[in-house]
């Protein structure tokens, strides 16, 4: 079927914002409030529309489906007859935590769909997991402990600098200057801000110094591509401000942070430890299972060392972010980009069915 016109749904969520619903809901015992409004806010004016047009020019025919988050919406992907849903969800009615669920649910209905199984987002979303994951993988990754509410896990004996974030979130939310902490007081403060704000596990991690590096990975199994790899630049950050991708630095365009860094294809890499940083990548998209497109971010320290921090799967694909701009770097159009990961996904529906086949036979 691939390189046959399809219908492609583009699957989205949004919520209701009206105070009487979101009041209603609070009554109800709703703890988790939504954070990614403002980041959905803007996405929504450029990735959906880009990728729309993208299938456009590939000979698909696109249709939006928005999942507002009301059951009404859920009854009605049911009815969806696509050829195959092109997921861009990040929650259910801004709650992050239901993202899994949400794909689990287009699993149930049979549809096929581009992106990260519900396992694998589940993996990647819950950080101590997937931590855990890398190092029986032997993938280097920061000493870490959490802290939920009283009950402390111990991973390591790690030390300060730490850097203190929420568990269960993703996008860089709950991470701004004062999530690196130097003192145990700081460290306190910032776990107490974490459980109340997010509701979430804060994650205590050890702080690593060093090159904020993203692979940009394409592929399934082992038929993958790692993309040429892409740095944020932190170094124009003003003296004292911790150098981590906090939610300023990659949302917020009218701060300083955000004006101050920028990403480009990571330059002055010898071969060695950009082949070090490819495997390591590699070694953790495997690991969690991740398919069709996903990103790894890194922190290559001093001393040439490589720490996972982090696995995204279905990153963002704004035509100007990173994941595009390493498409690009590698001679990819954007249009080229968008068909890819359609083929990869209709391969792996198409590749299933023929192992079955074989098992009937």
């Amino acid at each position: 079927m691939i390189g046959a016109k399809l219908k492609i749904a583009l699957l989205y969520d949004l919520w209701n914002e009206d105070p009487v619903a979101a009041a209603a809901k609070e009554e109800a015992g709703a703890t988790r409030k939504p954070h990614k409004k403002v980041k959905a806010i803007k996405k929504e004016k450029t990735d959906r529309e880009e990728i729309f047009e993208a299938l456009q020019k590939l000979g698909h025919e696109p249709s939006f489906f928005e999942l507002d988050g009301r059951p009404a919406s859920l009854h009605s992907l049911s009815r969806c007859d696509a050829d195959l849903v092109f997921n861009l969800t990040e929650s259910f009615d801004g709650d992050d935590t239901k993202e899994m669920n949400v794909v689990a649910y287009v699993d149930l209905l049979g549809l096929r769909y581009t992106g990260a199984g519900p396992h694998a987002i589940f993996m990647s979303q819950d950080k101590a997991i997937a931590k855990k994951i890398f190092a029986f993988h032997g993938i280097r990754t920061p000493f870490f402990a959490t802290s939920y509410r009283g009950r402390i896990e111990h991973a390591h004996d790690i030390s300060f600098p730490l850097i203190v974030k929420p568990s269960w979130e993703d996008g860089s939310i709950g991470i701004d200057a004062g999530s690196v902490v130097k003192n145990i007081k700081e460290m306190m403060e910032r776990i107490e801000y974490i459980q109340d704000e997010f509701d979430s596990p804060a994650l205590i991690e050890e702080y690593i110094e060093g090159r904020e590096i993203y692979a940009g990975i394409l592929g399934s199994y082992e038929r993958t591509q790692v993309l040429p790899l892409v740095e944020l630049d932190l170094s124009r950050l003003p003296e004292g401000t911790p150098r981590i991708a906090s939610y300023d630095v990659k949302f917020e365009k009218n701060t300083e942070a955000y004006k101050l860094t920028k990403s480009a294809i990571a330059e002055n890499l010898d071969e060695v430890t950009r082949k070090r940083l490819e495997d390591t990548a590699l070694a953790a998209y495997r690991a969690l299972k991740l398919r069709d497109y996903g990103r790894i971010d890194m922190r290559l320290a001093p001393n040439g060392d490589v720490y996972v921090i982090e696995a995204n799967p279905n990153p963002w694909l704004a035509s100007r972010q990173e994941f595009a701009m390493a498409a690009k770097a590698s001679g990819m159009t954007y249009v080229e980009l968008i068909g890819s990961i359609v083929d990869l996904a209709m391969s792996r529906y198409l590749n299933a069915n023929l192992v079955n086949a074989a098992a009937m036979h």
